[in-house]
């Protein structure tokens, strides 16, 4: 980390953390389910039963384990930090939009899943920028 001055040190450091937190929440999603079905599960019944909702799961444990692995070094992995951005964008996106339909049977995931994708894109992407890190691994040449 040349020419790393004491903001963007600082920047680079919460950086690492944030990883941490949200590959955490991620690895932690099946027993969020368990103790708050209405704010992470989109499926009546335990967690086990829904096959689509293990599958997401197993995405989400794979993604918060990377995102460990991304906090050793943030620069060498930039391009699993902004997907983990994006694809949580998008994702919080589409929940947000589906918790209105189906009588807002799901409005508990606006204050659950949603809010929480939205929050780790934020803050990630935010310190992304601040640490001096804006290249994306995938553009740079």
């Amino acid at each position: 980390m040349k020419g790393v001055t004491m903001a963007t040190s600082r920047s680079y450091r919460l950086l690492q953390i944030a990883l941490v937190v949200f590959g955490a929440a991620m690895i932690l999603l099946y027993p969020l389910a368990v103790v708050w079905p209405s704010g992470w599960a989109w499926h009546p019944g335990p967690p086990y039963t829904s096959n689509y909702f293990m599958m997401i799961v197993g995405l989400y444990v794979t993604l918060g384990v990377f995102l460990w692995i991304a906090a050793r070094r943030p620069e060498a992995n930039l391009s699993v930090i902004w997907f983990a951005v994006w694809s949580s964008v998008v994702h919080a996106g589409v929940m947000a939009v589906q918790s209105f339909g189906d009588d807002g049977h799901h409005m508990g995931h606006l204050w659950g899943d949603v809010a929480a994708l939205l929050l780790g894109a934020a803050v990630m992407a935010g310190l992304v920028m601040a640490s001096g890190l804006k290249k994306s691994a995938v553009y740079s040449r």
